[in-house]
């Protein structure tokens, strides 16, 4: 059976326009209904506790940044999540599966090495990482790579070091570079948010979800549009 997967920057849940609601748990019930692989970009460290529960898949997070204000930063951001973001809650990507999807390992990778866990001067600042699981379906091997860099090519060459020695891989994430291609790899999007494979077929290739998909009211959700792709 194909794979279907999904990539999207949540943004914390906000709201572009932004407002002062938020629509996390919302937003992760959306992209993954129907979903066998989501992953998913800026999201606050309360939230990870939760991703099983409002989703029905196996989480498996990295983070990217400490919350400043500890357990506050949710409060804080409940009331005002225009003024309150990232450092007050911190940040974190995850890696959403299928519960039929066995995960045999995982592997990190921190994209911005000048700001390493022990680093304690730079320690509020974003990493920027790579985080990958090693999955079976179906005896198939696979590795799928979820990154968020800062527009680096530099940062996307370390990830895809990441996950070098595996020939079926799937890399998705925000590469903050519009179009960025990779050896190997399958044609990526106009836009930076990809889904690119390598030594998979694409059933059918990575495509923008359309606007009304993800619209409340006159606002969309997030200032990102979730993409998709079908792995054979």
């Amino acid at each position: 059976m194909p794979l279907v997967v999904r990539s999207w920057n949540v943004f914390h849940g906000r709201t572009w326009p932004e407002s002062r609601r938020t629509h996390l748990e919302d937003m992760v019930r959306l992209v993954t209904a129907g979903a066998d692989v989501v992953a998913l970009q800026e999201l606050p460290l309360w939230a990870l506790p939760r991703l099983e529960g409002w989703s029905g898949m196996k989480a498996r997070c990295a983070w990217t940044m400490p919350a400043l204000y500890g357990p506050l930063g949710h409060a804080a951001a409940a009331f005002d999540p225009v003024r309150f973001r990232s450092q007050a809650t911190g940040q974190a990507n995850a890696l959403l599966l299928r519960q039929e999807l066995r995960v045999t390992g995982q592997r990190m990778r921190i994209l911005n090495p000048e700001l390493g866990p022990r680093d304690r001067l730079l320690r509020w600042r974003q990493r920027r990482t790579c985080h990958a699981v090693d999955v079976e379906d179906r005896g198939r091997r696979i590795v799928i790579g979820n990154l968020h860099t800062d527009g680096d090519p530099a940062q996307v060459a370390r990830a895809v070091a990441l996950v070098v020695d595996t020939k079926a891989c799937i890399l998705c994430g925000d590469f903050n570079i519009p179009a960025h291609a990779l050896a190997g790899f399958s044609a990526p999007l106009e836009g930076i948010d990809q889904i690119l494979v390598r030594g998979l077929e694409l059933v059918e290739p990575p495509a923008i979800w359309e606007d009304e998909r993800r619209r409340v009211g006159r606002r969309l959700l997030s200032d990102h549009s979730p993409i998709e792709a079908v792995v054979a």
